[in-house]
C-alpha cells in the first residue's frame, strides 16, 4: 500500500505591529525575566590622540562632551534605553531617570 501523500500549506505568522509588539494575543515574558542584562550608564566621551593618554597621571582631568547638568545616557547591552540624573541613595550613587526611549524610537535606531 502507498502511504497517503502530505499536503503542503503555507506557514503561519503572527503579525507585527510598527512598534514590535505582536498584533494580536498576550506575550509571556515569564521566559525572559530572570535573563541578565547588562545596564550602564554614559557621563560623557571625548576623543583624544595616544600622545595625550600616554601623559595621564593621578589628577588628570578628561574634559568630556557634555556640560555640567546635562542627564546621563543609559544603555542596556549597548542600546540607549533612557537618560537620568545622578542621585546618591544610602551613601550610593544612583541614577534617576527622567526620559525613558519608546520601544518605537528604540526599534527604529536598531534599523
Amino acid at each position: 500500500m502507498n502511504a497517503p501523500a502530505e499536503v503542503a500549506r503555507a506557514a503561519e505568522f503572527e503579525q507585527i505591529k510598527e512598534d514590535g509588539a505582536p498584533a494580536t494575543g498576550d506575550v509571556n515574558l515569564e521566559v525572559i525575566l530572570d535573563v541578565s542584562v547588562t545596564l550602564s550608564m554614559e557621563v560623557g566621551r571625548t576623543r583624544i590622540p595616544i600622545r595625550n593618554l600616554l601623559k595621564f597621571n593621578q589628577g588628570s582631568v578628561v574634559e568630556l562632551d557634555r556640560a555640567a547638568g546635562e542627564p546621563l545616557d543609559v544603555y542596556v547591552n549597548g542600546t540607549l534605553i533612557a537618560h537620568g540624573e545622578v542621585v546618591v541613595v544610602n551613601e550610593k550613587f544612583g541614577i534617576r531617570l527622567t526620559d525613558v526611549v519608546s520601544p518605537a524610537e528604540r526599534l527604529r535606531k536598531l534599523r
